[in-house]
């Protein structure tokens, strides 16, 4: 574990790939969504919040997932997109869709609104993984 290094350059780039990639999921799905929720776009641009504070959320919890999946796909061996993509499904598989299912079943929610939700982190958690997992800090070179 001590050879495990945060590489805050792919860190922020996963981040804000997650960022964009959430901005287009939920557009595309914003209909689904708010039915999905019990919520209205009216509810939804009265809520009062800021959306400098809703963002800004966003990105560190993009950011936090970044450095977590990249912690776990160097602590299981060689950094590669591949072992970034099957870490990012183990997790998504193992925490994701079993922690909502759990939930949506008891909350009786719809299979719609569930696959909206584990859909987009699915690949959202593919997307960061491929991404912190390609990208390696260059080799250190040494001066004669």
């Amino acid at each position: 574990m001590s050879n495990i290094r945060l590489n805050w350059v792919a860190i922020l780039v996963a981040a804000i790939a997650s960022f964009i990639f959430e901005a287009l999921w939920f557009s595309v799905f914003m209909n689904e969504w708010l039915t999905g929720i019990g919520r209205t776009r009216e509810w939804l641009v009265s809520t009062g919040l800021n959306p400098a504070v809703q963002y800004a959320t966003a990105i560190i919890c993009s950011i936090i997932v970044a450095a977590v999946l990249s912690i776990c796909i160097q602590a299981l061996g060689k950094q590669t997109a591949r072992r970034g993509i099957l870490c990012a499904v183990a997790i998504w598989f193992g925490f994701i869709a079993t922690s909502w299912a759990k939930a949506y079943i008891f909350e009786v929610r719809t299979f719609q609104i569930y696959f909206i939700y584990t859909g987009y982190y699915l690949i959202e958690l593919i997307l960061i993984g491929a991404i912190v997992g390609a990208w390696k800090n260059k080799p250190a070179t040494t001066t004669p």
